[in-house]
């Protein structure tokens, strides 16, 4: 690497609005990084995530293409 061309890579602390608070590294200036969510409470990692389907696009896809076996149609394609 060359000298003097690389911002500097330090800890810092990061604080979510959960209160949940880890130590990660970044090349921010600061020493306290504040974000809205973070793993612990995001609702995809907490399987809290739910599909919202007003229009019904999901049960219309599943209707269509849900019962079919993909197995046979990559047989067809050989």
């Amino acid at each position: 690497m060359q000298a003097a061309i690389h911002p500097k890579y330090d800890e810092i602390n990061v604080k979510c609005a959960c209160g949940n608070e880890f130590v990660t590294r970044s090349t921010l200036k600061q020493e306290l990084l504040k974000i809205d969510l973070c793993s612990q409470c995001h609702p995809f990692f907490t399987g809290t995530q739910k599909i919202v389907d007003s229009t019904g696009r999901v049960e219309r896809f599943n209707q269509k293409y849900g019962a079919i076996d993909l197995s046979k149609l990559a047989k067809k394609r050989r």
